[in-house]
């Protein structure tokens, strides 16, 4: 056990923190969480940590935030408007250490060391606690904790204790801390534990099981209650106890938990004949592969690639293809905020990384787009619309969670547009079944689930549309990605993109007429559409307003965004909050104030709608309007700037993209932004690389920053792995897996062998 807990030594994989604060724990533990999917844990403490049960803090604050989440585990908590939220679920970790009938608790007696270490090459948590008690008793206990991905219903707790005298009474209790909270008990028995939900049904199984090693010797456990075991003996100083735990879990969407639980014990039972040595070397072993094939190598730059591996590691960890019926909260598994709804982020900011280097992950995430159209389409009917309008807030239904109000801390009651108005998400769904098509030619999922969304969302934005007097078709009374500017009319992303949307709508119904024409007839038979209707659609693309300037190449934010009052942000670069609390909201909305990226975005996504200089146009003009009130904005902004090739702008917006994350602010307490991770991602591969994955061919056009030696990954582009590395001045592409294939890289067109590695000079073309 001693050589397990040992984290990885090569440089750069692992992220330390030493000691104890109060002000950062709950930050670390989001950081440092730990997840595969369909389990996450944040990295509070095992040991020596209280219970968690306090309601009403007033003047304290919570020491740590412990929590257990499993992915789509949702239900109607008691508030005010009710609002779906992910339900925790037991602690499983939780351990809890007697001497001498006192127990070891951290805020009695003295840390004298505490250390926890994220290995995320290894995907796990490390700590190592040496304890004095104030009898004079010091205590070390060293642990790992991880959820397996390779079978991702277990997980895996490993514990090393010493004390430093003889004949101290021990006493070891392993327990499921909180089991069950929120939810109805439905079966407790000695390792197994079953729970419903009160409102929607769900049902989770939780079974464990537990052994103790004094020395040489195995020690049986009294369970005086379900699902807790535990062990006493005399200590002998320096004498080694060694505890390991597996556990397993199940969920199911129906009511009926014998078959959960019956799953969970199979999970459990297969993996104590494996041993936890086994159960270790696999979860490594999964892990191998997936940094295999997402790791990015960034030489001469230390803090750049430990927040890209940082990045990486978090989007690995969030992801499970297994399930096509949960996607990514906005926080992931990792924290409370935003309750686990699913949000725009993981279509725009998360599906280029999976799409990328794991395309399962990619459909399956599309695919719980496909089986919530049900929602989507009762939405755009609600608010008389046809087609599919996507949830702005979305859980495991798809019906929209955003609630229309909310009480404020002085007692007003606020109005919540998001969920009636910001209505992109639509055209951004649309925009990731298209960049996911195109980069794997995935004709099952295009048949099965993709050229549905794609046919569904471009009625929604056809009937969206309205021709006016003017002989234009107007979008009115929208919120885009600039939330500080709500109730709108014909925001330009908006309007380029559901533009963008119905453009490919009908290339997909054509596509299907070419290739799959009985196909294309039972879905247009299914949606009912007409040649008229189609007919209407290739009018919007005409006849959309989209802001555009053509004297000046600059596409207006939205209507009468260039009459607002300029306000010069360089006068608020010291500020600690977000500018609307600074100049008050009101004054924030009548300015031009952008929160976070917008047009500014849509020169990410669309690049071909800004040709020549209008993409510096832009970037200038709305750079300079920015108030980055979003961890989405600073990371669109580098890949952008990357793009446009200004490497120390790009550079400083991806060292605050990467500070949002890995620096201890404790807005962070909440969860990490996983959003935010993926447009660093984007920042680097996208940005700096200058991968594209929208066109026929893959391509790479490199813009990196001269201070960086080297940039390597891989990706993967239609059934074929490419590994890229870019330095001095030259291009190596490498095909390890699949057949030839051509490959753009800058102004070069070349064909790509099977194991041979294509050099090209940027400047000077292939050698």
């Amino acid at each position: 056990m001693r050589e397990a807990l040992k984290p990885t030594a090569e440089p750069g994989w692992v992220l330390s923190h030493e000691g104890y604060n109060i002000l950062s724990e709950s930050t670390l533990e989001s950081r440092f969480a730990f997840s595969n999917g369909f389990l996450g844990m944040r990295a509070a403490r095992s040991l020596s940590r209280g219970p968690t049960w306090v309601a009403w803090l007033g003047y304290s604050r919570w020491a740590s935030w412990p929590r257990c989440y499993v992915a789509g585990l949702f239900d109607v908590p008691n508030t005010e408007p009710p609002v779906s939220a992910l339900v925790p679920v037991a602690d499983w970790s939780r351990v809890r250490i007697l001497l001498d009938g006192q127990p070891v608790l951290g805020w009695k007696g003295e840390l004298l060391r505490g250390t926890r270490k994220l290995d995320m090459h290894r995907g796990l948590l490390l700590s190592t606690w040496t304890h004095r008690t104030p009898a004079g008793i010091t205590v070390t206990a060293s642990e790992l904790r991880l959820l397996s991905l390779a079978d991702r219903s277990t997980g895996l707790q490993l514990v090393r204790i010493l004390v430093d005298r003889d004949g101290v009474d021990v006493k070891l209790e392993a327990s499921f801390a909180m089991a069950g909270l929120g939810m109805e008990p439905m079966r407790l028995e000695r390792d197994i534990g079953a729970w419903r939900t009160e409102s929607t049904a769900k049902c989770v199984a939780m079974t464990g099981a537990a052994s103790l090693r004094v020395g040489d010797n195995p020690l049986a456990p009294n369970q005086p209650f379900p699902l807790q075991w535990t062990w006493c003996w005399q200590s002998v100083a320096g004498q080694v106890a060694e505890f390991d735990r597996l556990v397993a879990v199940a969920r199911a969407d129906t009511p009926e938990c014998d078959p959960t639980s019956r799953a969970a014990a199979r999970a459990l039972d297969r993996n104590r004949a494996l041993g936890w040595r086994a159960v270790l070397a696999a979860h490594e072993e999964a892990w191998n592969k997936r940094w295999l094939a997402g790791d990015i190598i960034i030489e001469g730059d230390d803090d750049a690639q430990q927040a890209a591996r940082f990045a990486v590691y978090h989007l690995t960890s969030a992801a499970n293809p297994e399930d096509d019926r949960v996607s990514i909260g906005a926080r992931a598994l990792t924290g409370d905020a935003y309750l686990g709804h699913v949000f725009w982020d993981t279509e725009i900011y998360l599906l280029p990384f999976y799409t990328a280097v794991w395309p399962e992950a990619a459909r399956a995430l599309l695919m719980y787009r496909f089986h919530t159209l049900p929602g989507a389409r009762a939405k755009a009917k609600h608010f008389g619309f046809k087609g599919a309008l996507f949830a702005w807030e979305s859980t495991d239904t798809g019906t929209e969670t955003t609630p229309e109000r909310v009480v404020a801390q002085d007692g007003s009651v606020v109005d919540i547009l998001t969920g009636r108005m910001e209505h992109h998400i639509s055209a951004d769904v649309a925009y990731a079944v298209w960049q996911y098509w195109n980069a794997t030619r995935d004709d099952d999922f295009f048949l099965r689930a993709g050229a549905e969304i794609l046919l569904d969302t471009a009625r929604f934005w056809a009937s969206r549309a309205v021709a006016e007097a003017d002989g234009r078709r107007h979008i009115r009374h929208v919120i885009g990605p600039d939330e500080y500017h709500d109730d709108v009319d014909d925001n330009a992303f908006t309007n380029v993109m559901a533009r963008w949307n119905i453009r490919r709508a009908l290339e997909a119904m054509d596509l299907l007429r070419a290739r799959w024409p009985e196909h294309a007839a039972t879905l247009q038979d299914k949606l009912g559409l007409t040649e008229d209707e189609f007919a209407d659609w290739r009018d919007a693309v005409a006849r959309i307003v989209v802001g555009l300037d053509p004297a000046t190449g600059l596409y207006e934010q939205f209507t009468g965004f260039h009459a607002l009052e300029f306000i010069d942000l360089a006068g608020y670069t010291d500020r600690t909050v977000p500018i609307d609390v600074v100049i008050g909201r009101q004054a924030t909305r009548r300015s031009q104030v952008v929160k976070q990226a917008d047009v500014i975005a849509l020169i990410a996504l669309l690049p071909e709608e800004f040709p020549g200089a209008m993409a510096e146009t832009n970037f200038r003009h709305y750079e300079a309007r920015c108030a980055h009130g979003s961890s989405l904005s600073a990371g669109m902004h580098a890949r952008v700037a990357a793009r446009l090739g200004h490497p120390e702008i790009a550079l400083s917006y991806r060292r605050e993209t990467a500070a949002t994350n890995l620096d201890r602010d404790p807005n962070s307490a909440g969860g990490v932004r996983i959003a935010g991770l993926g447009s660093l991602w984007q920042a680097v591969v996208l940005g700096f690389a200058g991968l594209d994955l929208m066109g026929d061919t893959l391509s790479i056009d490199p813009k990196i920053p001269p201070q960086w030696k080297s940039l390597s990954f891989h990706v993967r582009w239609r059934c074929r792995s490419v590994a890229i590395r870019i330095a001095d001045g030259t291009v190596d592409a490498t095909l390890l897996e699949g057949d030839e294939m051509d490959m753009r890289i800058a102004a070069a067109t070349r064909k790509l062998i099977a194991g041979a590695t294509l050099q090209v000079s940027i400047e000077a073309g292939p050698r």
